[in-house]
């Protein structure tokens, strides 16, 4: 399985209303210091609906600037569309972390 691949079925497994970081799902699948390829991975994702890169935010629950499928705007649209409070571009992880993920630190 090559690293987007990896990054993609991760990211198949976090479940609506939550939302996880890059550098969580590099630690997921075993490249804990690869947060920046892990956007790289999404920024390629073809098929942004089976995967769904906008549950993935900053460490410190900011969305996106860049959002690859239509913007910050969009990102929120649809983290919302699942239950999650965006609040001037950020969502409150102390609530919407998924802790599903495991990241030996």
């Amino acid at each position: 399985m090559t690293f987007d691949e990896a990054v993609y079925e991760y990211l198949k497994t976090v479940p609506r209303g939550k939302v996880v970081t890059y550098g969580m799902i590099a630690c997921a699948i075993g490249h804990p210091r690869a947060a920046r390829q892990v956007g790289n991975a999404l920024h390629r994702n073809p098929t942004p609906v089976v995967v769904p890169c906008h549950r993935v935010v900053n460490r410190e629950g900011r969305l996106a600037p860049a959002f690859a499928f239509g913007g910050m705007d969009v990102q929120a649209r649809l983290l919302r569309s699942e239950g999650v409070e965006v609040s001037d571009g950020s969502v409150d992880m102390a609530k919407y972390c998924w802790d599903g993920h495991t990241c030996p630190l």
